[in-house]
């Protein structure tokens, strides 16, 4: 097992979870006027999520723009509002619903987030959170006591890069000082997180499942890994 200097981790689906409750519909009428109901708002927060596929429903010319969201915040807006309209929401509502996609209230962060972040920083390591992201995250990182707890913040939108390209985790180590052999990638996504392997970087895959079903994981993950 290699010697384990430093900690990347993923944000959405790893740290925290876009959970929106009962009230994300609230005061939102359709086109006719009346309260706006989705019947499957699991299947909303799967087509807000997901990362990775092109979500269904988009017209084919923004095909390719759902693949450059996290690089673009332009970008993200229009893909992720024509997602929403797709979805069966009216265009005011989807722009409010984007809104507080990008709330840090509508986030909710892990159970075991605080103390494996407190685990990795108490052993020594060095930490990051490296995101395919179309906006700044900072905020909600900051609202649930983890920017405090992390040494850097690596948003794909700012670097110009997103996972799997093996450029942004070689950034985040750099940024670090750690060598890719010596470091850790934790996240949610084989496809996109997987691609630090490619660098020499251990990986480790937790489940994005609801914050309320998912209380260990990541320390877990840490623990397989003597941290």
């Amino acid at each position: 097992m290699a010697d384990i200097q430093g900690v990347l981790f993923d944000f959405s689906g790893t740290l925290c979870r876009l959970e929106f409750g009962s009230g994300v519909l609230d005061g939102l009428m359709d086109d006719a006027g009346a309260p706006l109901e989705i019947t499957d708002q699991v299947e909303l927060m799967r087509r807000l999520t997901a990362p990775v596929g092109v979500s269904e429903g988009l017209p084919p010319e923004l095909h390719e723009a759902w693949h450059r969201r996290d690089l673009d915040t332009d970008v993200h807006h229009t893909v992720y509002t024509a997602a929403l309209r797709a979805a069966g929401l009216p265009s005011g509502a989807a722009e409010i619903v984007y809104r507080r996609m990008l709330d840090a209230e509508n986030w909710v962060p892990y159970p075991d987030v605080l103390p494996a972040l407190r685990a990795v920083r108490n052993a020594g390591l060095r930490s990051a959170v490296v995101s395919n992201i179309g906006w700044d995250i900072r905020p909600v990182l900051s609202k649930h006591g983890i920017a405090e707890l992390v040494d850097e913040i690596v948003m794909s939108y700012v670097e110009g890069h997103v996972k799997p390209e093996p450029e942004i985790f070689a950034g985040a180590c750099a940024r670090l000082g750690l060598e890719p052999a010596r470091t850790l990638m934790v996240g949610d996504s084989e496809e996109a997180d997987g691609g630090a392997a490619a660098l020499g970087c251990s990986v480790a895959i937790v489940d994005p499942l609801p914050t309320a079903e998912r209380p260990d994981a990541l320390l877990a993950a840490l623990s397989a890994y003597g941290i």
